[in-house]
């Protein structure tokens, strides 16, 4: 009994203290990375909800900095791989190879570990990869394991994945299926900086300046942490309120408006409403409170319901995206 008052304690101080440590990562993040704290909160919400992100932005946004340096922040190993039209699974998952034994010349198959086995792994451009590479990386996401000649092994935890998309360049690509996007916790649009935040890039990134980075985190905190986060208690307004939400969105639900109706073929699914709740918990932590409220599930809404919105031609033809979808059906629901 005594054992178990004392988890309990270690989990109720980690909690109070998850601000200061949320404070300490965007500190040394922010010694590399200008502006974008938005994006870094986004990330981390994920990271200690345990999905995975779809990043989209054009070129040159830092995307793959910013990910080296949360990987350095966290002390995790950090793994990038670059999807291109012949890329195999195997490039991603790992290989057998032949190994003669030299004492006693026999030879027999040694696996050698892909990329994949990292801590975080950059995905860049995922689009441009045939869908049997896209699977393999999916998969692993999913199952946090590779199966290599019928056995199971298990990825390093904490594991998540953070795939890029360039928005501009569509030709010769295999966009994600819907099936293989709902994998994602979020999907997060990198938008330029600002002209201020774009002075200090420039004045920082052509000078001799090389910031020194503190790990502010482990592995094995991280690990904690989420699990810890699962236990956060969630008020039942507050999950009515996600879960409405989520509903609202598909066009078949007999109260969803009528914009839902002309706009949408497809609504989120219920793994949109889990990762509502999941974040709304890791935000509300992340801000030094207990308990979520339906404030925090609206702050993740966008990010979260952005790519499981399948819009139709009206929608196309009236210039109305999946993000003004959300936004809207956010204030319908007030």
């Amino acid at each position: 009994m005594k054992e178990h008052s004392q988890i309990q304690d270690q989990e109720v101080a980690l909690l109070e203290n998850f601000s200061n440590i949320y404070q300490s990562i965007l500190k040394e993040i922010h010694k590399v990375i200008i502006g974008q704290d938005e994006i870094i909160e986004q990330l981390l919400i994920s990271l200690f909800s345990g999905g995975h992100c779809l990043i989209i932005g054009v070129p040159g946004l830092a995307k793959t900095l910013l990910i080296n340096t949360l990987a350095d922040v966290l002390d995790l190993k950090f793994s990038r791989i670059q999807f291109t039209p012949d890329l195999m699974p195997s490039d991603i998952t790992g290989t057998e190879i032949i190994e003669e034994d030299r004492s006693s010349g026999k030879k027999g198959f040694r696996f050698i570990r892909g990329p994949v086995f990292a801590n975080i792994i950059l995905a860049d451009e995922i689009n441009r990869t045939p869908p049997k590479t896209q699977a393999a990386l999916l998969e692993a996401m999913q199952e946090h394991k590779v199966t290599a000649s019928g056995q199971d092994m298990l990825l390093d935890e904490p594991f998540f994945v953070l795939a890029t998309q360039n928005p501009i360049e569509q030709e010769g690509t295999y966009p994600l299926p819907e099936a293989q996007l709902d994998r994602f916790m979020f999907n997060l649009w990198i938008e330029y900086p600002s002209f201020e935040e774009e002075m200090q890039i420039v004045k920082s990134t052509t000078s001799d300046y090389l910031p020194q980075l503190h790990k502010a985190l482990n592995a094995r905190q991280i690990i904690a942490s989420q699990q810890v986060l699962r236990k956060v208690a969630v008020a039942d307004n507050v999950i009515e309120y996600a879960v409405r939400l989520v509903n609202l969105s598909r066009p078949n639900y007999p109260q969803a408006p009528k914009f839902i109706k002309e706009w949408i073929n497809w609504g989120a699914g219920p793994r949109a409403s889990q990762y509502l709740i999941l974040g709304a918990k890791t935000r509300a932590a992340l801000q030094g409170r207990f308990t979520p409220s339906e404030e925090d599930v609206r702050a993740c809404a966008v990010p979260v319901m952005r790519h499981r919105l399948v819009t139709n031609f009206n929608a196309e033809a009236e210039g109305v995206n999946a993000m003004d979808i959300v936004n809207r059906l956010i204030a319908e629901l007030g």
